[in-house]
């Protein structure tokens, strides 16, 4: 069950309701809180049977953004029990999006038995399956994003392809491991050669780890240029005995490196084999796909305001994508500072005309996201 946040607009409509005369201040402090609806939420069901909400159409509600708050801050005691105090106000009118904040602590607090209760009435309440209990207080171990991070290089290789290169040693400098792929690669000019050449000497020396994927079809792109007897071309001849080490070819790589002594009265490179190991080997996306290369960008834990680095690799992972998709599985909690870091991030990636997805978000972290009006700079998509 996938749940989408829509950006929302305030109106005079955006405050809870009261009855009564409550004090809202008076939940936080073990009053009874006014009775609330959190929103409006309109389902349709997917090709693929998912759910998602396709309409926030009233305001956050005071209930909604301080159990936010709270969680934010580490008060996993005082949200659950300003949470529980609405549910258990028989004049309260709850919506499904506090219900979901409630599992989803219970969930992230380890509180099964508490769970189970809750899931009885959601299931009552509106009449469908509820969501299935995941204990999410144990954190799975992380998944480095650096490991994932695939760039496709474009059609051409020209001289204007020095940025995106530039780019790309700056990603590898920071992740340590870096995967190319060649699949498009259709033409390449005498300074698109020397470009990419010299990319891969900066990577090597910054011991970046390096998987080439279509390397193959990228030396039978270069071999027209290289011939055996003409000095002329050295480019080519580097960077295509470079490339049959990532091939595995020891035999042709050999047959060259014989010309090239021949050819240039000098020595040749020696052979490294330097072929994906078992399980790095992934075909390369289509042609004509979105070229993200069907990856994602993965948060961790926590994001805090000591979590600049992780923003950093964000950055980078999202220079080379129109489509930036982040799993946000594992990620537990969001603080405020970080939050703020990232409404900045993504909203630039929006100005620059990226398409950013959080999938798998936890409703709490979801309903910061909501109150930080990261869901107007991004799609959110709650966990089931």
């Amino acid at each position: 069950m996938a749940f989408n946040l829509n950006p929302f607009k305030k109106s005079s409509s955006d405050q809870p309701q009261q009855t009564g005369g409550a004090d809202p201040s008076a939940a936080g402090n073990g009053g009874v809180p006014p009775k609330t609806e959190l929103s409006a939420l309109d389902f349709s069901h997917s090709q693929q049977g998912a759910i998602e909400v396709t309409e926030i159409a009233t305001g956050i509600g005071v209930i909604y953004e301080e159990a936010a708050v709270l969680f934010a801050n580490g008060n996993d005691r005082d949200a659950e029990q300003l949470l529980t105090a609405v549910f258990d106000d028989p004049t309260a009118t709850v919506g499904e999006g506090l219900w979901m904040m409630l599992l989803d602590l219970y969930r992230l607090t380890g509180q099964r038995d508490r769970f189970d209760t809750r899931v009885i009435d959601y299931a009552r309440c509106f009449e469908r399956s509820p969501p299935a209990w995941e204990d999410l207080s144990v954190q799975p171990a992380k998944r480095h994003t650096e490991a994932s991070t695939l760039i496709n290089l474009p059609a051409a290789l020209l001289a204007q392809t020095a940025q995106q290169l530039q780019q790309i040693c700056v990603i590898g400098r920071k992740s340590g491991t870096l995967r190319i792929d060649l699949g498009r690669v259709r033409s390449v000019d005498d300074q698109g050669c020397l470009l990419v050449r010299q990319a891969l000497e900066r990577l090597a020396a910054d011991r970046v780890k390096l998987v080439i994927f279509n390397a193959s079809r990228f030396v039978d792109l270069l071999s027209p240029k290289v011939k055996p007897g003409q000095a002329e071309n050295r480019d080519y001849w580097m960077l295509m005995l470079e490339m049959l080490k990532y091939t595995g070819e020891y035999s042709r790589f050999e047959d060259l490196a014989v010309d090239y002594a021949i050819t240039f009265e000098e020595s040749p490179p020696s052979w490294e084999s330097k072929q994906p190991l078992p399980g790095e080997e992934q075909p390369a996306a289509d042609e004509g796909s979105s070229g993200r290369g069907e990856e994602e960008f993965f948060f961790d834990s926590e994001l805090t305001g000591s979590s600049s680095e992780v923003i950093r690799k964000l950055d980078g992972f999202a220079s080379t994508r129109q489509t930036v998709v982040i799993d946000c599985g594992n990620l537990r909690r969001v603080d405020f500072v970080a939050a703020g870091t990232l409404f900045n991030t993504l909203a630039s990636f929006q100005a620059n005309g990226k398409a950013v997805q959080l999938h798998k978000v936890n409703a709490m972290v979801g309903a910061l996201m909501r109150v930080m009006s990261i869901d107007q700079v991004a799609q959110v998509m709650l966990r089931g």
